[in-house]
């Protein structure tokens, strides 16, 4: 199968698993943290690593199940655009503190999951 197809069809189903997470936590948590975006993020980046430990374990590896999950899916279900806009809304509504809060843990979680999963397959 084609990489473009790969991409295509990981990234519709990222992205709709990623619509999927916004409504559950949009019915579920009134905050003006964004939880939905980091949720998203941190599950993806522990697919991600997931799937790159997975890959890079097996002899012949997968390369196209690789661009599927991690350039397509990974691809459609995270999003530092709206982790970014979020964060500058927050600061134009004056909530600095949860702006700093969304920066420093969206960024430092999904790091360590990535690094701590990841390092299995080195």
């Amino acid at each position: 199968m084609s990489n473009l197809l790969l991409i295509f069809l990981g990234g519709g189903f990222g992205s709709l698993a990623r619509f999927g997470i916004s409504e559950l936590v949009r019915t579920n948590f009134k905050s003006s943290f964004p939880v939905a975006t980091l949720c998203s993020n941190v599950l993806s980046c522990i697919i991600l690593a997931l799937t790159v430990v997975y890959v890079n374990g097996k002899e012949e590896g997968n390369p196209a199940f690789r661009t599927l999950v991690v350039v397509g899916f990974c691809g459609g279900f995270s999003t530092f655009s709206t982790f970014s806009y979020e964060t500058v809304e927050l600061m134009r509504s004056g909530n600095m503190l949860l702006a700093i809060a969304n920066i420093l843990i969206s960024v430092s979680v999904c790091i360590v999951l990535i690094w701590f999963l990841a390092k299995q397959a080195v």
